[in-house]
């Protein structure tokens, strides 16, 4: 699904949507690739580097706190 949704993505930036008013307006792109890639890469990679943060740094943040309690085998759980 992602390399479908990356070559529709690239099809639609090279030919452009279509346009409800039928007027041309060639001056309003940009070209896709230099400026719409490095925007995405960048995105990517702080999203990536906010992930390796948190599970280098703080692994049990997210984690439930039931999960901490020690097991006793005398006693069944609710």
């Amino acid at each position: 699904i992602a390399a479908f949704t990356m070559v529709h993505l690239l099809f639609l930036h090279q030919t452009g949507s279509s346009n409800p008013l039928g007027v041309e307006g060639n001056q309003d792109k940009i070209p896709f690739h230099p400026y719409f890639s490095f925007k995405d890469l960048l995105g990517f990679f702080i999203m990536l580097a906010v992930l390796v943060l948190l599970v280098l740094i703080d692994p049990y943040l997210l984690g439930d706190p039931d999960n901490f309690i020690p097991a006793n085998p005398m006693v069944t759980p609710p």
